[in-house]
């Protein structure tokens, strides 16, 4: 059961960025069980499936201001700029990841919002 997705744990990655709710390639790829590189991976293999609005692509002064805000170092030592997901991106690469934890984690925050009646 310790490998159960909670909302709570999905919630607590959440940034803004550019006036939207989205959640880094790192953060997600850690969500969904897989190497961040699985996650640009799967990006770059299927962009009809990440139209505008499912993803943003960080520019060097988003990076620096994200990264100014975190107490550890363990996102800072990444060389290519992060790829935010937003909510419907995040959806969409659980579908091409198809793994469980990409599921379960799908299926937790589907659980929260339908109880949050949103």
């Amino acid at each position: 059961m310790s490998d159960l997705i909670r909302f709570e744990d999905v919630e607590a990655k959440i940034m803004e960025v550019r006036g939207l709710q989205v959640i880094l390639d790192s953060e997600l790829a850690v969500l969904y069980g897989v190497e961040t590189k699985r996650i640009n991976e799967a990006v770059k293999n299927n962009p009809d499936k990440f139209p505008e609005g499912y993803l943003i692509q960080l520019s060097k002064e988003e990076w620096g201001i994200l990264k100014s805000k975190f107490s550890t170092s363990n996102r800072g030592g990444k060389v290519k700029l992060p790829i935010a997901f937003t909510e419907k991106g995040l959806y969409m690469l659980a579908t091409i990841l198809k793994g469980a934890k990409a599921v379960q984690t799908t299926l937790s925050i589907n659980a929260k919002k339908r109880g949050a009646n949103c």
